[in-house]
């Protein structure tokens, strides 16, 4: 194993890498229960979402242990689950199989991309003051799906949203959001599922000693996996003119969570060749690239890398063991099913709320100064919460940028290959 992992050259050992891989596990595990809890929405089933995703985690990350060699986990990403849930199924009316087909070819899309190396002009001709605001943009709609499921924020007919009523619930979910957030800024490990954890006993005694509404139900703690989202996916269904906007925007996000979550950790970890680029980046592209495909086959939205694997790569992690050891860590959850589906989706929002604060931080990496690039990275960050839809930010930002570019007289710098992207956008406007 020693031999295998190059544990010498990286300077590191099996109980370190062991100990990173626990502490990247625990940094990521709050995906276990907001994933499916971010899916149900949907109308499927919470076990058998929870299944997809622990197979999809546990799998991919152990793959990019074994074949790429690098200490990173993989799950299925938040932005990714929020855009397939409400504006893919919910949205846009998508049965949920056919959303899965979409997950599909944009997977086959993201492989192709990565075996031909366009993915690396495609990441050249996308300015990177959009890279930073559609990750903020995405951020923001997290959030706010947060304060929706806490019931914080409730729809209007007057003001389309307004605040909502104080009650016990929001109360509960206030203390639960001081707590996780106390275990963050005391930057203790596994704070957002700890913070999960002790929101839904929070939750436990509405119904049955105050309020009405019984939120949580006893349903026991072990049971077989359920795999009844497996293979569902519908691949012909999916090929239509009307989601070729959703592939698109399935396509983009996931290039950019994966390159800015690979140089993210790479840099943390002084995991970089002599040009300063990752080690083995190729590699570990093809692992999510077959991961998103491979997310759609096992039932559930893109499988991505995670930033939360800085954690572990802090803590010591510099080879594949740290994510293999990481993977398997996510197996017993596989029988847990019923344990994890009593956590109510307002237990799950503090978490969703702080994520979207992280995703936050390259906020500060845009020009505001300049407003031909403040313009379209505003529109981009603005739109994606206020449409509920990721593409749209994305399409919106893109033609934006090109046109003030050209305002400004400075078409020069508007990369060749952003006309082919605005030419994509508006025939995707167009069949919208």
């Amino acid at each position: 194993m020693s031999d295998f992992f190059e544990l010498a050259k990286f300077k590191t050992n099996i109980k370190t890498e062991v100990l990173a891989g626990i502490t990247s596990f625990l940094a990521c595990s709050y995906i276990i229960v907001v994933n499916p809890s971010i899916l149900a929405a949907t109308g499927e089933s919470y076990s058998a979402l929870l299944t997809a995703t622990v197979l999809i985690s546990m799998f991919s990350s152990i793959a990019m242990g074994l074949y790429a060699n690098n200490p990173i986990v993989l799950a299925p990403g938040m932005g990714l689950n929020a855009f397939f849930a409400f504006s893919l199924v919910l949205g846009m009316k998508v049965p949920f199989p056919v959303a899965l087909g979409a997950v599909f070819w944009s997977g086959i899309i993201f492989l192709l991309l990565s075996l031909f190396k366009v993915r690396e002009l495609i990441v050249e001709s996308i300015p990177s003051s959009l890279q930073k605001a559609i990750a903020c943009g995405i951020g923001l709609f997290i959030a706010f799906i947060g304060f929706k499921n806490a019931g914080m924020v409730v729809d209007n007919p007057a003001t389309l949203v307004s605040m909502g009523p104080i009650n016990i619930k929001t109360v509960s979910f206030l203390v639960g959001f001081s707590i996780t957030c106390f275990f963050i800024l005391r930057n203790i490990k596994g704070a957002l599922l700890f913070g999960i954890v002790l929101t839904t006993f929070l939750f436990f005694p509405i119904g049955r000693l105050y309020g009405n509404e019984v939120l949580i139900n006893f349903k026991g703690i072990f049971a077989m996996p359920d795999f009844s989202l497996l293979g569902k996916l519908d691949l012909v269904g999916s090929l239509k003119w009307s989601l070729l906007p959703a592939i698109f925007s399935l396509v983009f996000t996931d290039l950019f969570d994966s390159l800015s979550t690979f140089v993210g950790v790479s840099q943390a970890g002084n995991l970089i060749d002599e040009n300063g680029k990752p080690l083995r980046m190729k590699k570990s592209l093809l692992v999510d690239a077959v991961a998103t495909t491979f997310s759609s086959l096992v039932g559930t939205s893109p499988s991505t890398s995670f930033i939360e694997s800085a954690a572990g790569i802090q803590t010591g992690g510099r080879t594949g063991l740290t994510a293999v050891v990481a993977g398997l860590l996510f197996f017993p959850f596989l029988f847990l099913s019923p344990l994890l589906s009593m956590i109510p989706k307002e237990a799950t929002a503090p978490a969703l709320i702080l994520v979207g604060v992280f995703m936050m931080v390259p906020v500060l990496k845009v020009k505001w100064d300049a407003l031909e690039e403040a313009i379209p990275a505003f529109l981009a960050m603005l739109l994606i919460p206020l449409t509920f839809s990721i593409s749209h930010g994305i399409i919106w930002g893109f033609l934006s940028y090109t046109l003030c570019k050209i305002i400004v007289g400075k078409t020069k710098e508007i990369p060749k290959f952003l006309f082919v992207i605005d030419a994509l956008c508006l025939f995707m406007l167009f069949f919208h």
